[in-house]
């Protein structure tokens, strides 16, 4: 019909009317780069807290929020690092932090790799940035990091050219902890502007009581350490916290009881007489929790030592303990962060 009223535009050649597969190809970038969803977080790493706006840690737990939803769904997978290669790069041995890494790399639609350090070239004598070389030449998105020396994470994110997320560092930082310990808090509390969260034990050797202190500092919390003088680093009353050595006084009127985990491994000396006298004075036990405020919520980051740290009473408690949710939390959180950081990594073609 359209070829009796004059029309002819259907009779045209198949071949005049078929896009130029360069044209299909531009098109698909800019589509690609057209979905690309607005960046939230105006850093290229995430290397530590110290650093990081009120603005810039509400922004990964907003995003964050959303991904707990996301995890309670039938369907968990999402696409928005779909093309995108993430490396878990671990020199120290873990298994909450690198799993949820993975998990987190792949319900968002990442390729996972998981380097194992043990039978890497670097058990063979290669240096750190020869490893980061190494890897920047396979051209990954994401590099997650855990080494045992303080600062190694920052001076392998100046040999790369893709995003370097600590997964801990020494006693330095630890930020993804820190981030999923304020999402633990503010679904439970609702906010943490203003709660008192009481830090407990081994701080002096712990990167999660330093990053825990920076968020909570910058996000508006009273932030009290408890220890023994001999597990309290130098100048800890410059970090602005208040530093009590009487777990009783120190917990008095929490909102968050943090305990941590005594890091035998990391000292040389005796820092402590016993685990049992430790427990005796600094473990955590329903009467010394009877000291802070009823409804204070319990944390641990793991592993835990039962009887050393924690009555397994009190971690096992459903109705004070948060330590299950801190684990689901964490997923959440390293979701938001490859979220966030992917949204900065360039679309165009890498020649």
């Amino acid at each position: 019909m359209a070829a009796e009223n004059g029309d002819n535009s259907l009779a045209a050649p198949l071949d005049t009317c078929r896009i130029p597969e360069s044209a299909l190809y531009n098109a698909a970038l800019m589509t690609s780069a057209e979905k690309q969803l607005p960046p939230i977080f105006p850093h290229r790493h995430l290397l530590g807290i110290e650093g990081l706006s009120a603005a810039d840690i509400t922004a990964l737990l907003d995003l964050a929020d959303t991904y707990v939803e996301q995890n309670r769904q039938v369907d968990k997978k999402g696409s928005v690092l779909r093309g995108r290669t993430q490396i878990n790069l671990f020199f120290e041995a873990s298994t909450r932090t690198q799993s949820s890494f993975e998990l987190a790399g792949k319900r968002l639609g990442a390729d996972v790799m998981n380097m194992s350090v043990g039978s890497s070239s670097v058990k063979k004598g290669e240096t750190l940035i020869d490893t980061a070389v190494t890897l920047n030449a396979m051209h990954p998105d994401l590099i997650i990091i855990r080494h045992a020396s303080s600062g190694a994470v920052e001076l392998l994110s100046q040999k790369v050219s893709c995003s370097v997320v600590n997964a801990g560092d020494g006693a330095h930082e630890h930020p993804t902890q820190a981030l999923l310990d304020a999402l633990t808090i503010r679904r439970r509390k609702g906010r943490i502007e203003g709660l008192t969260v009481a830090i407990c034990g081994d701080i002096l050797h712990s990167r999660v009581a330093r990053s825990n202190i920076l968020l909570l500092g910058a996000m508006g919390a009273r932030v009290r350490v408890i220890a023994p003088p001999t597990l309290l680093p130098r100048g800890i009353d410059r970090f602005g916290v208040e530093v009590f050595h009487d777990m009783r006084k120190g917990l008095e009127g929490c909102d968050i009881v943090m305990m941590l985990r005594l890091q035998l491994e990391r000292m040389s000396g005796s820092y402590v007489p016993s685990q049992r006298e430790y427990f005796h004075y600094f473990g955590l036990d329903y009467e010394k929790l009877g000291h802070a405020k009823p409804d204070a919520l319990v944390m641990h980051p793991g592993p835990m030592n039962r009887g050393v740290e924690i009555d397994s009473a009190v971690a096992d408690d459903i109705n004070r303990s948060v330590i299950r949710e801190q684990v689901e939390m964490g997923v959440a959180v390293r979701m938001a962060v490859l979220d966030a950081l992917a949204r900065n990594l360039p679309n165009e073609l890498r020649i």
